[in-house]
Protein backbone atom coordinates (compact mmCIF):
# COMPACT_ATOMS: atom_id res chain seq x y z
CA UNK A 1 0.00 0.00 0.00
CA UNK A 2 1.68 3.54 -1.01
CA UNK A 3 0.74 6.07 1.46
CA UNK A 4 1.13 9.60 1.00
CA UNK A 5 -0.09 11.86 3.37
CA UNK A 6 -3.99 11.32 3.88
CA UNK A 7 -4.44 9.07 0.75
CA UNK A 8 -3.13 5.38 -0.01
CA UNK A 9 -3.14 3.45 -2.68
CA UNK A 10 -3.09 -0.59 -3.43
CA UNK A 11 -0.52 -1.52 -5.65
CA UNK A 12 -0.58 -4.86 -4.45
CA UNK A 13 -1.69 -5.59 -8.12
CA UNK A 14 0.02 -3.63 -10.70
CA UNK A 15 -1.79 0.02 -11.82
CA UNK A 16 -0.90 2.05 -14.98
CA UNK A 17 0.16 5.93 -14.49
CA UNK A 18 -0.44 8.16 -17.49
CA UNK A 19 1.83 10.72 -18.81
CA UNK A 20 0.88 14.48 -19.11
CA UNK A 21 3.47 16.40 -20.71
CA UNK A 22 3.36 20.19 -20.31
CA UNK A 23 6.24 20.72 -22.21
CA UNK A 24 6.52 21.80 -26.11
CA UNK A 25 9.44 19.29 -26.83
CA UNK A 26 8.82 16.00 -25.81
CA UNK A 27 9.88 12.99 -27.84
CA UNK A 28 6.15 11.79 -28.11
CA UNK A 29 3.21 13.90 -26.98
CA UNK A 30 0.68 12.27 -28.58
CA UNK A 31 -1.58 15.37 -29.86
CA UNK A 32 -1.34 16.95 -26.23
CA UNK A 33 -1.50 20.46 -26.60
CA UNK A 34 0.39 22.08 -23.41
CA UNK A 35 -2.61 24.36 -23.06
CA UNK A 36 -4.12 23.71 -19.22
CA UNK A 37 -7.60 23.46 -20.42
CA UNK A 38 -6.78 20.45 -23.27
CA UNK A 39 -4.25 19.02 -20.56
CA UNK A 40 -7.27 18.47 -18.35
CA UNK A 41 -9.07 17.19 -21.03
CA UNK A 42 -6.42 14.35 -21.49
CA UNK A 43 -6.10 13.75 -17.60
CA UNK A 44 -9.85 13.48 -18.02
CA UNK A 45 -9.82 10.55 -20.23
CA UNK A 46 -6.84 8.50 -18.40
CA UNK A 47 -8.71 8.54 -15.76
CA UNK A 48 -12.09 7.13 -17.50
CA UNK A 49 -9.67 4.39 -19.18
CA UNK A 50 -8.11 3.33 -15.39
CA UNK A 51 -4.92 5.54 -15.00
CA UNK A 52 -4.52 5.51 -11.17
CA UNK A 53 -1.77 7.88 -11.33
CA UNK A 54 -1.65 10.57 -13.40
CA UNK A 55 2.49 12.40 -13.70
CA UNK A 56 2.89 15.84 -15.03
CA UNK A 57 5.90 17.16 -16.49
CA UNK A 58 7.19 20.55 -17.74
CA UNK A 59 10.69 19.46 -18.18
CA UNK A 60 11.57 17.37 -21.21
CA UNK A 61 14.45 14.80 -20.55
CA UNK A 62 14.53 13.17 -23.63
CA UNK A 63 18.28 12.60 -24.63
CA UNK A 64 20.14 15.36 -26.02
CA UNK A 65 18.20 18.12 -23.15
CA UNK A 66 19.62 20.46 -21.73
CA UNK A 67 18.09 21.11 -17.94
CA UNK A 68 14.68 23.82 -17.75
CA UNK A 69 14.43 26.41 -15.33
CA UNK A 70 12.76 25.77 -11.89
CA UNK A 71 10.43 28.86 -13.24
CA UNK A 72 9.79 27.99 -16.54
CA UNK A 73 8.45 24.55 -15.09
CA UNK A 74 6.64 25.95 -12.25
CA UNK A 75 5.08 28.12 -15.44
CA UNK A 76 4.20 25.55 -17.26
CA UNK A 77 3.06 23.00 -14.62
CA UNK A 78 1.01 24.71 -12.10
CA UNK A 79 -2.43 25.65 -13.85
CA UNK A 80 -2.51 22.46 -14.98
CA UNK A 81 -2.08 20.65 -11.49
CA UNK A 82 -4.46 22.88 -10.24
CA UNK A 83 -6.84 22.54 -12.64
CA UNK A 84 -6.71 18.45 -12.06
CA UNK A 85 -6.75 18.82 -8.45
CA UNK A 86 -10.04 21.49 -8.80
CA UNK A 87 -11.57 19.17 -11.18
CA UNK A 88 -10.39 15.77 -9.95
CA UNK A 89 -9.45 16.16 -6.01
CA UNK A 90 -9.54 12.60 -5.07
CA UNK A 91 -7.00 11.87 -7.72
CA UNK A 92 -3.18 10.58 -7.55
CA UNK A 93 -1.21 12.89 -9.10
CA UNK A 94 2.93 12.29 -9.84
CA UNK A 95 5.13 15.77 -10.63
CA UNK A 96 7.93 14.70 -12.63
CA UNK A 97 11.03 17.04 -11.92
CA UNK A 98 14.16 17.51 -10.99
CA UNK A 99 14.22 21.12 -9.07
CA UNK A 100 13.31 20.91 -4.98
CA UNK A 101 11.19 24.47 -5.90
CA UNK A 102 9.05 22.76 -8.30
CA UNK A 103 8.56 19.53 -6.29
CA UNK A 104 7.33 21.61 -2.81
CA UNK A 105 4.81 24.46 -4.68
CA UNK A 106 3.31 21.29 -6.98
CA UNK A 107 3.16 19.04 -3.52
CA UNK A 108 1.71 22.28 -1.69
CA UNK A 109 -0.91 22.42 -4.59
CA UNK A 110 -2.42 18.40 -4.21
CA UNK A 111 0.37 16.73 -6.17
CA UNK A 112 1.04 13.06 -4.41
CA UNK A 113 4.24 11.94 -5.58
CA UNK A 114 7.31 13.52 -6.40
CA UNK A 115 9.36 11.94 -9.43
CA UNK A 116 12.97 12.72 -9.91
CA UNK A 117 14.75 11.14 -12.82
CA UNK A 118 17.74 12.12 -11.12
CA UNK A 119 17.33 10.62 -7.39
CA UNK A 120 18.63 13.78 -5.90
CA UNK A 121 21.96 14.30 -8.24
CA UNK A 122 20.92 17.45 -9.95
CA UNK A 123 19.39 19.56 -6.50
CA UNK A 124 21.17 18.73 -3.50
CA UNK A 125 17.55 20.04 -1.98
CA UNK A 126 15.34 17.61 -3.65
CA UNK A 127 16.07 14.68 -1.47
CA UNK A 128 15.45 16.93 2.13
CA UNK A 129 12.78 18.99 0.90
CA UNK A 130 10.80 15.47 -0.35
CA UNK A 131 11.67 14.16 3.30
CA UNK A 132 9.71 17.24 4.47
CA UNK A 133 6.28 16.94 2.22
CA UNK A 134 5.78 13.44 3.50
CA UNK A 135 5.17 12.14 0.33
CA UNK A 136 6.23 9.00 -2.13
CA UNK A 137 9.49 9.24 -4.00
CA UNK A 138 10.41 7.52 -7.17
CA UNK A 139 14.10 7.27 -7.79
CA UNK A 140 15.99 6.38 -11.12
CA UNK A 141 19.26 5.21 -12.43
CA UNK A 142 20.53 7.56 -15.18
CA UNK A 143 24.00 7.03 -16.23
CA UNK A 144 25.17 10.99 -17.25
CA UNK A 145 22.59 13.63 -17.64
CA UNK A 146 19.59 13.94 -20.37
CA UNK A 147 22.01 16.44 -22.15
CA UNK A 148 25.04 13.22 -22.23
CA UNK A 149 23.31 9.84 -21.45
CA UNK A 150 23.06 8.66 -25.03
CA UNK A 151 26.69 9.35 -26.17
CA UNK A 152 28.14 6.13 -26.05
CA UNK A 153 26.46 4.37 -22.51
CA UNK A 154 28.87 1.82 -21.25
CA UNK A 155 28.91 -0.65 -18.37
CA UNK A 156 30.93 -3.70 -16.99
CA UNK A 157 27.44 -4.87 -15.72
CA UNK A 158 24.40 -2.97 -16.35
CA UNK A 159 22.22 -4.88 -13.87
CA UNK A 160 24.60 -5.08 -11.33
CA UNK A 161 25.32 -1.34 -11.74
CA UNK A 162 21.83 0.16 -11.98
CA UNK A 163 20.99 -2.13 -8.46
CA UNK A 164 24.22 -0.66 -6.47
CA UNK A 165 22.79 2.92 -7.54
CA UNK A 166 19.39 2.57 -6.19
CA UNK A 167 20.53 0.55 -2.95
CA UNK A 168 22.90 3.42 -2.13
CA UNK A 169 19.89 5.81 -3.05
CA UNK A 170 17.36 4.32 -0.81
CA UNK A 171 19.78 4.11 1.70
CA UNK A 172 20.31 8.22 1.29
CA UNK A 173 16.80 8.53 1.69
CA UNK A 174 16.25 6.67 4.35
CA UNK A 175 18.55 8.65 6.26
CA UNK A 176 16.85 11.92 5.14
CA UNK A 177 13.55 10.38 6.47
CA UNK A 178 11.93 9.40 3.01
CA UNK A 179 10.35 5.77 3.66
CA UNK A 180 7.87 5.82 0.71
CA UNK A 181 10.11 4.94 -2.14
CA UNK A 182 9.85 3.56 -5.81
CA UNK A 183 12.41 2.38 -7.66
CA UNK A 184 12.79 2.84 -11.67
CA UNK A 185 15.65 1.29 -13.53
CA UNK A 186 15.71 4.34 -15.97
CA UNK A 187 15.05 2.48 -19.43
CA UNK A 188 16.52 4.51 -22.19
CA UNK A 189 18.48 6.79 -19.95
CA UNK A 190 22.42 6.34 -19.99
CA UNK A 191 21.37 2.84 -21.49
CA UNK A 192 21.54 1.49 -25.57
CA UNK A 193 19.37 -0.77 -26.54
CA UNK A 194 20.95 -4.04 -25.35
CA UNK A 195 21.18 -2.69 -22.15
CA UNK A 196 17.46 -1.98 -21.80
CA UNK A 197 16.76 -5.74 -22.72
CA UNK A 198 19.48 -7.14 -19.98
CA UNK A 199 17.48 -4.59 -17.20
CA UNK A 200 14.54 -6.00 -18.20
CA UNK A 201 14.80 -9.72 -18.60
CA UNK A 202 16.65 -9.08 -14.84
CA UNK A 203 14.17 -6.35 -13.07
CA UNK A 204 12.25 -8.88 -11.50
CA UNK A 205 15.76 -9.23 -9.46
CA UNK A 206 15.25 -5.92 -7.89
CA UNK A 207 12.30 -6.80 -5.69
CA UNK A 208 15.34 -7.56 -3.31
CA UNK A 209 15.71 -3.78 -3.01
CA UNK A 210 11.97 -4.06 -0.92
CA UNK A 211 10.87 -1.07 -3.21
CA UNK A 212 7.72 -1.42 -5.70
CA UNK A 213 9.39 -1.12 -9.34
CA UNK A 214 7.95 0.96 -12.14
CA UNK A 215 8.89 0.57 -15.63
CA UNK A 216 8.53 3.01 -18.56
CA UNK A 217 9.15 1.53 -21.59
CA UNK A 218 6.53 3.85 -23.39
CA UNK A 219 7.28 4.34 -27.05
CA UNK A 220 11.07 4.88 -26.59
CA UNK A 221 13.84 3.69 -28.56
CA UNK A 222 13.73 0.02 -27.05
CA UNK A 223 10.79 -0.08 -29.07
CA UNK A 224 11.44 2.35 -32.02
CA UNK A 225 15.37 0.70 -32.69
CA UNK A 226 14.70 -3.11 -33.56
CA UNK A 227 11.90 -2.46 -35.09
CA UNK A 228 13.09 0.62 -37.38
CA UNK A 229 9.85 2.72 -36.52
CA UNK A 230 9.28 5.73 -35.08
CA UNK A 231 7.46 6.38 -31.91
CA UNK A 232 4.36 7.70 -33.38
CA UNK A 233 3.96 3.46 -34.63
CA UNK A 234 5.54 2.17 -31.16
CA UNK A 235 1.91 1.40 -29.26
CA UNK A 236 2.15 -2.35 -30.25
CA UNK A 237 5.88 -3.09 -28.82
CA UNK A 238 5.06 -0.82 -25.96
CA UNK A 239 1.99 -2.83 -25.19
CA UNK A 240 4.57 -5.82 -25.67
CA UNK A 241 6.92 -4.70 -23.06
CA UNK A 242 4.71 -3.53 -20.72
CA UNK A 243 3.46 -7.35 -20.24
CA UNK A 244 6.85 -8.36 -20.11
CA UNK A 245 7.64 -5.77 -17.17
CA UNK A 246 4.98 -7.14 -15.43
CA UNK A 247 6.14 -10.60 -15.64
CA UNK A 248 9.38 -9.65 -14.37
CA UNK A 249 7.38 -7.57 -11.47
CA UNK A 250 6.65 -3.81 -12.13
CA UNK A 251 3.89 -2.79 -9.84
CA UNK A 252 3.25 0.87 -11.93
CA UNK A 253 3.37 1.11 -15.78
CA UNK A 254 4.45 4.94 -16.71
CA UNK A 255 2.89 5.46 -20.56
CA UNK A 256 1.76 7.06 -22.93
CA UNK A 257 -1.81 4.99 -23.99
CA UNK A 258 -3.74 4.52 -20.71
CA UNK A 259 -6.54 2.39 -21.93
CA UNK A 260 -4.08 -0.01 -23.67
CA UNK A 261 -1.36 -0.66 -20.83
CA UNK A 262 -4.89 -1.39 -18.89
CA UNK A 263 -5.97 -3.57 -20.77
CA UNK A 264 -2.54 -4.84 -20.56
CA UNK A 265 -3.00 -5.53 -16.80
CA UNK A 266 -5.97 -7.06 -16.59
CA UNK A 267 -4.69 -10.01 -19.11
CA UNK A 268 -1.74 -9.83 -16.69
CA UNK A 269 -3.86 -10.77 -13.67
CA UNK A 270 -5.94 -13.44 -15.81
CA UNK A 271 -2.62 -15.42 -16.11
CA UNK A 272 -1.76 -14.69 -12.64
CA UNK A 273 -4.64 -16.01 -10.89
CA UNK A 274 -4.85 -18.97 -13.61
CA UNK A 275 -1.26 -20.03 -12.25
CA UNK A 276 -2.36 -20.24 -8.99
Amino acid sequence: MLQSKNKSLDITQPVVMGILNATPDSFFNKGQSSDPSSLLRVAEKMLKDGASILDIGGASTKPGQDWVSSDEELKRIMPVIEAIVKQFPDTWISVDTYNAPVAKAAVDAGVSIVNDVTSGSYDKEMIPTVATLGVPYIIMHMQGTPKTMQVAPAYTDVFAEVKVFLQKTIARCKSAGINEIIVDPGFGFGKTVEHNYSLLQLAGALSVLGKPVMAGLSRKSVICKPLHIDPEHALNGTTALNMAALQAGAKILRVHDVKEAVEVVQLYKCMETSAN
